[in-house]
């Protein structure tokens, strides 16, 4: 969220000093990249990447029978979305 701000801070900023059709090709240029499919793929590819790297998964705690009555259940892994590789 704080990133969409400081990039519509900086258009703003841009777009005053360098008139307003300046702006628009700085905006319409940054609109064509983030709405293109090749970049939507890579902030994608990014996103799980930085997911599955800090995911609170539950492989992180050890765990230990207690006793002989106790059984230890292992937990299963989310299901995940649509993953191809």
């Amino acid at each position: 969220m704080f990133g969409y701000v400081a990039v519509l801070a900086v258009g703003y900023v841009l777009g005053t000093k360098a008139g307003r059709r300046r702006y628009e090709q700085i905006a319409g240029t940054y609109r064509a990249v983030t709405e293109s499919p090749a970049a939507k793929a890579v902030i994608t590819a990014g996103r799980r990447k930085i997911a599955d790297r800090v995911s609170p998964d539950p492989e992180m705690v050890t765990l230990t029978q207690i006793d002989t009555e106790t059984e230890v259940l292992r937990p299963q892994p989310a299901p995940t979305a649509d993953r191809r590789r």
